[in-house]
């Protein structure tokens, strides 16, 4: 019973996570925040889920599939932020 109070939980806050960046996103229209939303509404799901399907459900593996691609689009998200534009940026002169 426990358990399945803290994965709900856990799925709320990586709910709540997710618009928190999605906000970001609107404001920003920046891809790195709009990813970061995209995978931690993953994770919410995969809690959510994980807490509905049975714990003795053969399947259940499947489940992680979502995880593993919230894991991939931060990846992704990262190394888009650090390698994505490598076009030379003009810099301002101070003084």
């Amino acid at each position: 019973m426990t358990t399945v109070f803290l994965t709900g939980a856990s799925s709320l806050a990586a709910a709540a996570i997710a618009l928190f960046f999605l906000r970001f996103w609107r404001q920003t229209a920046d891809r790195f925040f709009l990813l970061f939303a995209l995978a931690f509404a993953f994770f919410a799901v995969n809690r959510g889920l994980l807490a509905a399907v049975d714990p003795e459900h053969e399947s259940r593996w499947w489940l992680y599939v979502l995880r593993l691609l919230a894991f991939g689009l931060i990846l992704a998200a990262i190394v888009d932020k650090n390698w994505g534009d490598r076009r030379p940026r003009a810099r301002a002169r101070a003084g």
